[in-house]
């Protein structure tokens, strides 16, 4: 149970004709998004410690969301959000630390002082990391696809006692995980460029990442096509109209 061997069927995405559960009776629910990479992390967590049966998933349609998300739960409208001793909490890197800390199963922050803090300065980094890289998604001047992977590919060298991290599977793992899992796959179908490529421990951490069943069980192929194609509309929209415009000129 404790890497998340647990056969869970997963509810179904509830949207703004959904009835909301009965708020606030005790029951701890993660409410997320089957395809949010932020919302994933908490998820990995959550499956990874064996939570399955103690935190219940209320999977929401971020395109079409239910109002009483807003107004009764989480008034930021965000996933991922976590019901908990009557309390909402939020933002996926709070969650996983709070998740950890609070719940039974595997610790998945190390002990090690030298660890902990380059987990901090890891888990720090993930924005700036998410940002570099979606910068280089759209083609502006100065940017540069592979500089933030050679930083992860430099940072899996760190410690040599396992191939991860922090040498052992972490928050820091299930931090990067989901993003990069989208990044791979529209880099190399979008601009046909290959992260693995001259990166051998990134290539060894995506290898081990995928042999992790609580990661496994986050992932599907249609979800992983519905990123695309977001990611697709939102990235390369606004460089399509720019190339029309230049046509219509010409």
């Amino acid at each position: 149970m404790a890497t998340g061997s647990f056969e869970e069927i997963l509810p179904p995405i509830l949207n703004s004709t959904s009835e909301p559960p009965s708020l606030f009776n005790g029951t701890t629910r993660l409410y997320t998004s089957y395809i949010c990479p932020y919302a994933q992390r908490v998820w990995i967590t959550r499956n990874y410690k064996g939570l399955q049966e103690k935190i219940k998933l209320v999977p929401i349609d971020l395109q079409n969301r239910p109002a009483w998300y807003k107004e009764k739960v989480y008034p930021t409208n965000k996933v991922p959000s976590l019901e908990h001793n009557n309390e909402i909490r939020g933002e996926s890197l709070d969650l996983i630390k709070y998740v950890d800390s609070n719940f039974e199963g595997p610790s998945l922050y190390p002990e090690d002082p030298d660890k902990r803090k380059f987990a901090e300065e890891l888990l720090s980094y993930s924005d700036t990391f998410n940002t570099a890289v979606t910068t280089s998604f759209k083609g502006d001047a100065g940017t540069e696809i592979g500089a933030p992977f050679d930083y992860l590919e430099t940072a899996l060298s760190k410690f040599d006692d396992g191939p991860f991290f922090l040498g052992q599977f972490s928050l820091v793992d299930i931090a990067y995980a989901p993003f990069v899992e989208r990044y791979q796959a529209f880099l190399l179908q979008v601009k046909e460029y290959d992260i693995l490529q001259g990166r051998p421990k990134l290539a060894a951490w995506i290898q081990e990442m995928n042999k992790i069943e609580a990661y496994r069980q986050t992932k599907r192929d249609s979800w992983t096509q519905e990123v695309l194609e977001i990611y697709k509309k939102r990235f390369m929209v606004p460089h399509l109209t720019t190339i029309l415009k230049i046509m219509s000129v010409i």
